[in-house]
């Protein structure tokens, strides 16, 4: 007996098989983003935006009260391990960099970072680091790989996270020797002009 071959799929029917593949393709990528707008709502849940609203305001907003130990000390801040707080560094411009070990951007602005210290350090402005939700040793390893010679602070957490309004890492805000924000970058810095120009008025006024 011949086997039969089987009829061959109408041009109709590879296109209705196609149409419907592209919709559960589409249909996943749906659910897939919004799974992930989900998870980027809850993360940011309970993130102020009161800093960056009364800077577009034109205003200059109290930075947050953070007190943290010292991860690498410097200048008026340490020793390692004891409790450094911004209102401490009252009375010197600051330069306020949210940093991790496992942030990729953060590798790219370090030395960025470690030029504008080595420039102004002189004039009294404090370059400070705040590593977050991180390990000490891989913070450290970071630093060393990098000859990051300015101060660190250390947040197990992310409560100085959240008080100062961030919704990922890296972040950069400039505060005044009274203690008030007068810029904050979101987002990777990418040229020293980025602080030195804003870091500049702050030390005419």
């Amino acid at each position: 007996m011949e086997e039969s071959t089987p009829p061959p799929v109408p041009d109709e029917a590879r296109r209705h098989d196609r149409r419907r593949l592209w919709g559960l393709v589409a249909g996943g990528v749906a659910a897939l983003l919004v799974v992930v707008l989900l998870i980027v709502g809850l993360a940011n849940r309970g993130v102020s935006s009161d800093i960056d609203d009364a800077l577009q305001r034109g205003e200059r907003p109290p930075a947050p009260d953070i007190a943290l130990p010292v991860l690498i000390a410097g200048p008026g801040v340490g020793p390692v391990g004891a409790t450094v707080s911004l209102e401490q560094l009252r009375g010197k411009p600051v330069v306020l960099n949210l940093w991790a070990s496992w942030c990729d951007p953060c590798r790219d602005e370090a030395p960025i970072l470690e030029e504008v210290w080595a420039r102004y350090r002189e004039r009294g402005v404090v370059v400070l680091g705040l590593d977050t939700e991180d390990l000490t040793e891989k913070a450290l390893a970071f630093a060393k790989e990098y000859g990051l010679t300015y101060p660190s602070l250390r947040d197990p957490g992310d409560d100085s996270k959240r008080k100062l309004g961030a919704t990922g890492v890296p972040e950069t805000w400039i505060i005044d020797a009274d203690g008030n924000i007068a810029m904050h970058i979101i987002g990777q810095v990418t040229s020293a002009e980025q602080i030195t120009r804003p870091l500049d008025q702050v030390l005419a006024q």
